[in-house]
C-alpha cells in the first residue's frame, strides 16, 4: 500500500483537537503519512449537529476533564485544566482564530502548524483570550509570521473568500455524521480507509 493522506479537521478551542494535532505531528514520518491540516469551526459544527457543550451535561463534563488530564500526560501535551475552563470555552469564540488560521491556509500553509499550536498553547496552557484582535496578534508574532504578513491575514478575515472556505471546511466536517473535533480522515487515492473521531 502506498502512502496514505490524512486529514485533520480541527478547532484550537478543541483540546482534544490539540492531543490529535500532536500525536500526528509526532508519528507522521514513522506512519509514513502525508498530514493535511483542516481548520473548521467546532461552534458551526455543534449547531449544525445539535450537539451540546459538555458544560451542558454534567457527567459528561466531569468525565472528559479526568479523560483530557490523562491524555494530556500520557501523550506529553501541556493541556492544563483552569476551574472555569467551560466558562472560558463557552465565552471564547474560537471564530476569529479559526479564520486567521484558515486565511493563512489560503496563503502561507507552512504557517499553519506553528500558528495552531500557538492558538492552542495560549489557550490552553496560559489559559488566555484567543477571541480578541490583541490575541491574535500576539499569537502570530510568536509563530513566526511577520507584522506585514499578520496584517494581510487580519485583512482576509472579514473576506468572503475566507469565510466560505471556513464554512465549507467545517460543512465537510459535518458530512461525515460527526458532531466533535478532531476529525481524522484518512485516504488512499481517492478512497476512504478509515474514519476516526477522538472524544
Amino acid at each position: 500500500m502506498g502512502r496514505v493522506l490524512v486529514e485533520l479537521f480541527y478547532d484550537v478551542v478543541s483540546p482534544y483537537s490539540w492531543l490529535g494535532f500532536e500525536v500526528l505531528c509526532r508519528y507522521q514520518h514513522i506512519w509514513n503519512i502525508d498530514l493535511r491540516f483542516r481548520p473548521a469551526f467546532l461552534g458551526g459544527i455543534m449547531q449544525s449537529t445539535g450537539n451540546k457543550p459538555p458544560a451542558m451535561l454534567p457527567k459528561r463534563a466531569e468525565y472528559l476533564l479526568k479523560d483530557i488530564k490523562r491524555m494530556a500526560k500520557y501523550y506529553q501535551v501541556p493541556v492544563t485544566l483552569s476551574e472555569d475552563v467551560f466558562q472560558r470555552i463557552l465565552g471564547n469564540s474560537s471564530l476569529g482564530a479559526m479564520r486567521f488560521i484558515t486565511a493563512a491556509d489560503m496563503t502561507q500553509p507552512k504557517y499553519l502548524e506553528p500558528l495552531s499550536r500557538e492558538f492552542w498553547l495560549r489557550f490552553w496552557s496560559q489559559h488566555e483570550d484567543i477571541s480578541q484582535v490583541e490575541s491574535i496578534l500576539a499569537v502570530a508574532e510568536k509563530a513566526g509570521l511577520s507584522s506585514e504578513l499578520t496584517q494581510k491575514l487580519l485583512e482576509m478575515i472579514s473576506s468572503p473568500a475566507v469565510k466560505n472556505r471556513l464554512k465549507e471546511t467545517t460543512e465537510e466536517a459535518v458530512k461525515y455524521g460527526l458532531g466533535c473535533l478532531p476529525l481524522w480522515h484518512m485516504l488512499t487515492g481517492n478512497l476512504i480507509s478509515f474514519l476516526a473521531l477522538i472524544v
